[in-house]
């Protein structure tokens, strides 16, 4: 299998579940793609800010341990961000609360940029920079996507210049048609929307692929759109048909499903 060179920029986070599961892991979107792509054997870099406290040195030590490059990992004065999630019976998460911490205004130097526009493509994650790495990295010809659903703020949720956009819609219909069609018509070569238990979308030019999910045991679904990503993504970079590019998505995404958190870890007790 030939071997691509990853690299995801933005958020990290642990993710707090609260009881009756009460552990802690590592996660957040830009993390969990990174730790993904290290997993389907591609060659994945993680650009991003943690604390100097225990959660930073924490998730530096996991991304290691996955096989994801941290040399461009910041350690920055003051709090790793962390999610306190609860879960309903069906394994769906339910945000209860985000502190972004030293994610927030985290923006890569410009040797990081350097590193970041000769790879084979970047993810981005979370991040508050109003679009400005994306605009930087598609105007010097990069390959990159983003989740935009992890972007609540308008500031931040623009598509021009994304070779992939994707984002998250409850379920199949209007409103996913209607956001497939506007992250297209907003300049995204690529659109994605993944349906919840009803699969995903996705258009690129002429074509036009639907799937339905796999059939899992599910124990919890966090991390299941972030392993979406990895699968498509590294598909996608093959030059795999849009219909092969969503299977595989699929695939990664229904293992994730079968854990608890967005990748495999050893969990801590809050």
């Amino acid at each position: 299998m030939a071997r691509f060179r990853f690299a995801c920029v933005g958020d990290n986070c642990i993710d707090r579940f609260l009881p009756p599961i009460s552990q802690s892991l590592v996660g957040g979107n830009a993390v969990n793609v990174a730790v993904q792509f290290a997993r389907l054997g591609q060659s994945a870099a993680y650009f991003g800010a943690v604390g100097e406290d225990a959660d930073g040195v924490r998730t530096r030590q996991i991304l290691e341990a996955n096989g994801v490059e941290i040399a461009h990992l910041r350690i920055c004065p003051g709090v790793t961000a962390y999610t306190d999630i609860e879960q309903t019976p069906l394994g769906d998460r339910i945000m209860v609360f985000e502190e972004f911490g030293v994610c927030a205004g985290y923006r890569p130097s410009e040797s990081d940029l350097a590193i970041l526009k000769a790879v084979d493509h970047v993810h981005i994650g979370w991040m508050d920079d109003g679009g400005a790495l994306r605009r930087r990295l598609a105007a010097s010809g990069v390959s990159v996507s983003q989740d935009i659903s992890v972007n609540a703020t308008p500031e931040n949720l623009g598509v021009e210049g994304l070779s992939v956009a994707f984002a998250s819609a409850g379920a199949r219909g209007k409103r996913a048609e209607t956001m497939l069609q506007e992250m297209l018509q907003g300049g995204a070569g690529c659109a994605v929307v993944t349906c919840g238990a009803e699969g995903a979308i996705a258009s690129r030019g002429s074509e036009r692929a639907e799937i339905d999910i796999a059939r899992v045991q599910i124990v919890d679904t966090t991390g299941a759109g972030d392993s979406f990503i990895a699968g498509f993504l590294a598909a996608l970079i093959t030059s795999k048909p849009l219909e092969t590019c969503m299977e595989a998505g699929r695939d990664c995404a229904a293992m994730t499903c079968t854990h608890v958190g967005g990748f495999p870890q050893q969990p801590l007790p809050l």
